[in-house]
């Protein structure tokens, strides 16, 4: 167990698991056919999932970006969401998957591809490591899910409570 703030988590998923969850994602992406894809991970929390999924990832021609957004406060979504930081480049026409570290209302996923469609990009795939079921209010199709999760808040692997727990090598769950 650990105490971040002022409260304390356990672990929930460990770190040999995530390893093979990332393992799997990147195969099923592999063998997806997607052309020249252009990743999209968005920061800060999947930053540690981009970077581990991205090294197994053998399509030609890929790339990677990056966009910032924010919809958290601490262990609670706002339930809005607030472009910080945009993409950087022509997009249009382009293939895209976006990493998310977790969807759990959806909210998020919806600015992120309103945003997308907005530069006419060809095509939109989504993959998260973590899905919570129970939370997601929204119809859009994920099309590559990690681990399916109980509707816990959860920190580590890039994770935060507050900004603190990013570094943590396991995901905890924060223990009732």
């Amino acid at each position: 167990m650990i105490t971040l703030h002022n409260k304390t988590f356990e672990v929930f998923i460990p770190e040999t698991e995530i390893s093979a969850i990332v393992h799997s994602m990147a195969n099923q992406v592999n063998n997806s056919e997607i052309k020249n894809p252009l990743f999209i991970a968005v920061l800060n929390g999947s930053f540690l999932f981009a970077a581990d999924i991205m090294r197994k990832i053998n399509i030609p021609n890929c790339e990677i970006s990056f966009i910032k957004l924010s919809s958290y406060l601490g262990t609670e979504t706002k339930g809005e969401v607030n472009e910080l930081i945009g993409l950087g480049k022509n997009i249009r026409n382009r293939n895209i998957v976006i990493l998310e570290d977790i969807i759990d209302t959806g909210i998020t996923l919806e600015k992120i591809i309103l945003l997308l469609e907005k530069e006419e990009v060809a095509d939109i795939k989504v993959a998260t490591l973590l899905f919570k079921p129970e939370a997601y209010q929204k119809e859009i199709e994920i099309d590559f899910i990690g681990k399916s999760i109980p509707n816990d808040f959860v920190v580590g692997y890039g994770l935060d409570y507050d900004e603190i727990g990013r570094n943590l090598p396991h995901i905890y769950k924060l223990k009732e």
